[in-house]
């Protein structure tokens, strides 16, 4: 089977931007991107080219998206095999279904919210939570110098070394393929990777002494490195940077992503009353980091 990164398309500015995220991604992997956009409707059994016109609309978006899409990113990375397809179905099941066998997907995490919207922040979210393989979620104002750091004079630049990749690291439950999705997408790069952990001692009365937190602190830093260790071998070029922060997971990781490239998370796939569930970590990188976010399904 051929591998692949999937980008869904809507023709809003976030689709764009993450058609063109990907585009960059399926690059550096030396793979062939598709292109994916969902239509909900169709043609009722038997209908024709010309019968209920309403119903062709969704088609003919899709074809103009597309076409557009394909145009753009032809001129832009003309080294790269893109392809196209139209989805009739809804966004999220469209999505699971198209990236099933691919190495990645790759979405808008919020714009339009119309009836073939593929980026609207639902559709983001109820795709993550469902999502076997990888996901990348990309904002409307990420570009090619967003990925690098800025140049000595502050300005946007393509040719300055790229920002780090930042991994959140959970010592008591990190699952491989997080590390490994992460320290690939750093070696891919040629950009340092940033392990993030963060740790808090349990509440008590009148609150822990300095004595005990030292220790948890530790005993965190130890088992991070012991999680590592066996990547930094298997990864002897990546720059690894290990940040430790008391707190809670989730106002943690949010604050000490500040200036990443890429930020590269695990999501248990749960379910709350009978739906998937992305977890409060995932949801508060989804919502407040502004570079792309990789979610890594693990169980």
């Amino acid at each position: 089977m051929i591998r692949s990164v999937v980008a869904g398309v809507d023709g809003s500015r976030e689709g764009f931007a993450a058609a063109d995220w990907a585009a960059r991604e399926a690059l550096r992997r030396g793979v062939p991107l598709r292109l994916v956009h969902a239509w909900e409707g169709g043609l009722p059994e038997g209908g024709t080219e010309f019968s209920l016109p309403e119903l062709r609309a969704p088609q003919q978006h899709a074809r103009r998206v597309l076409h557009g899409a394909l145009g753009q990113l032809g001129r832009r990375y003309p080294r790269l095999a893109v392809s196209a397809e139209q989805v009739a179905g809804p966004p999220v099941s469209a999505l699971l279904g198209e990236a099933e066998n691919a190495d990645l997907l790759v979405i808008g995490s919020q714009g339009s919210s119309g009836l073939s919207g593929f980026v609207s922040g639902a559709v983001a979210m109820a795709t993550a939570a469902r999502m076997e393989r990888p996901i990348v979620l990309v904002r409307a104002d990420e570009t090619a110098e967003s990925e690098h750091l800025p140049d000595s004079d502050g300005r946007p630049s393509v040719r300055t070394p790229l920002r780090d990749v930042t991994v959140a690291v959970d010592v008591d439950g990190t699952y491989e393929e997080v590390l490994d999705f992460a320290f690939r997408a750093a070696e891919l790069r040629g950009a340092p990777l940033r392990a993030v952990h963060a740790w808090h001692v349990p509440y008590a009365e009148g609150g822990p002494a300095a004595a005990h937190r030292a220790r948890t602190r530790a005993a965190a830093e130890q088992e991070l490195e012991r999680l590592l260790e066996p990547w930094r071998r298997k990864h002897p070029a990546v720059a690894v940077r290990e940040n430790l922060h008391e707190g809670r997971p989730a106002h943690v990781l949010v604050r000490a992503t500040g200036g990443a490239g890429l930020v590269v998370a695990g999501i248990r796939r749960r379910r709350t009353e009978g739906r998937p569930h992305t977890g409060p970590v995932p949801h508060a990188l989804i919502h407040h980091v502004r570079c792309p976010v990789a979610l890594v399904s693990h169980e």
